[in-house]
């Protein structure tokens, strides 16, 4: 497909496995779609390493991008019907802002988002990525960055793009559930859009549709566990995050690894928002990397001199995973301290590396956020409630606590 060919040529269709034939709506989506950064996302898995433990799950941000591209064209025609206008141009932004929501995430998605930079969440590097493509296309995505960003005067455009009920959602969980092949994940997305609606230029959800929301909300709780928290998913992603603290620490000391030339740059030098608002070199060095950057370095560090580094990279590779416990109660110091000992002595590595094999943290599944910007209900009476205060639905109520569950990650050598 060639960017500079007529606007006819550019309306083409994708075959979506989700939704069946999506249409590329306009030719300003599609040169995007075009553009290297845009096609990063092919290279870039949306849920990392999950295809550990479900073997299907191997799909890419770029299809996920597409079918919500795909859900905002008929959230937009829903909004319009009832009567609330929305001009080409805004509709064009919103579809690009939805396009692109997701384009500054880094390989493996959010696994290793704090570790390639530092400080900086994949949503601002989306910013600083809408912005230097609007320059590229004189200024035609400064609107699309206006309602990304929250600071255009209709806010439920933003909302749309990113909120609790916004079509980033509305798509990840039937596609990570049709990929994952676990069912609980499945919501009526179609009946949802259908009930959407704006009160003053707030998103709202009709009355008719809040049992559609409380199944949307149940399956994100239910997701989290079996999927996006799943434990064995969870040792694989804190693998591969000391993988490449341990590759950077090396890199420091000045040890030369094997990396493609983008990742090379980031193993060398601590990036922090004040380097990709400087100039746009690393930004464009970040544009380069994807997920076979790492996995390609990780192959050929598990020969790697270094004990710690070729060890945690050999089990990557050939999912000889981390033993991983869940408790209620926070691990102590004194459990953690135990296993430490336990991987010098088996290991036989000096004790400031044994944290490289002994990870604890908390995980949290918050399927619905009261303090963030919530789901609003429209009665036929023109009152507008919080979906987690709304008239007998006390499921959603309970769904507003959110659950914290521990865990502990340690080698099963050290066990035999």
């Amino acid at each position: 497909m060639n960017p500079n060919s007529s606007t006819n040529n550019k309306k083409k269709i994708i075959n979506d496995p989700v939704y069946g034939f999506v249409s590329i709506p306009n030719s300003i989506v599609f040169d995007i779609i075009q553009h290297p950064y845009f096609q990063r996302l092919r290279r870039i898995t949306q849920l990392g390493l999950t295809h550990l433990v479900y073997p299907g799950a191997h799909h890419t941000r770029f299809h996920h991008c597409i079918g919500a591209t795909h859900l905002m064209s008929k959230a937009v025609q829903v909004i319009r019907r009832k009567g609330h206008f929305i001009s080409e141009q805004e509709e064009s932004a919103v579809m690009l802002a939805i396009l692109l929501h997701d384009i500054g995430h880094g390989p493996y998605s959010h696994t290793l988002e704090h570790d390639i930079v530092k400080g900086i969440s994949h949503e601002k590097i989306s910013a600083l990525f809408i912005q230097e493509i609007s320059k590229q296309f004189k200024g035609e995505l400064d609107l699309a960055l206006l309602i990304f960003n929250n600071k255009y005067h209709k806010p439920f455009l933003h909302q749309l793009v990113s909120s609790q009920l916004d079509m980033d959602r509305m798509d990840y969980l039937n596609r990570d559930s049709f990929y994952t092949g676990v069912s609980e994940g499945v919501i009526g997305s179609d009946r949802i859009i259908e009930m959407l609606n704006v009160v003053d230029d707030k998103l709202v959800m009709e009355e008719k549709g809040i049992y559609s929301i409380e199944k949307f909300i149940v399956a994100r709780r239910l997701m989290y566990w079996q999927v996006y928290l799943h434990k064995t998913v969870v040792a694989a992603e804190w693998m591969l995050m000391y993988i490449l603290r341990r590759a950077k620490e090396l890199s420091r000391d000045g040890h030369k690894l094997f990396a493609s030339p983008p990742l090379q740059y980031f193993l060398e030098r601590d990036i922090k928002i004040e380097d990709f608002e400087k100039d746009t070199i690393a930004l464009n060095h970040f544009a380069q990397l994807d997920d076979f950057d790492i996995m390609g370095a990780i192959k050929v560090w598990q020969f790697h001199e270094d004990t710690v580094l070729a060890r945690l990279s050999k089990g990557l590779v050939n999912r000889d995973l981390f033993k991983i416990e869940i408790s209620t109660e926070p691990f102590g110091p004194d459990r953690l301290e135990w296993e430490r000992q336990m991987v010098q002595s088996t290991f036989n590595i000096a004790p400031d590396d044994a944290h490289y094999f002994v990870y604890t943290d908390k995980l949290v599944n918050n399927a619905y956020n009261t303090f963030k910007e919530n789901i609003n209900v429209l009665y036929k009476d023109g009152r507008v409630v919080d979906v987690s205060k709304a008239a007998d639905n006390l499921n959603i109520s309970a769904l507003t606590a959110p659950v914290e569950k521990y865990f502990l990650c340690y080698p099963v050598e050290i066990r035999k």
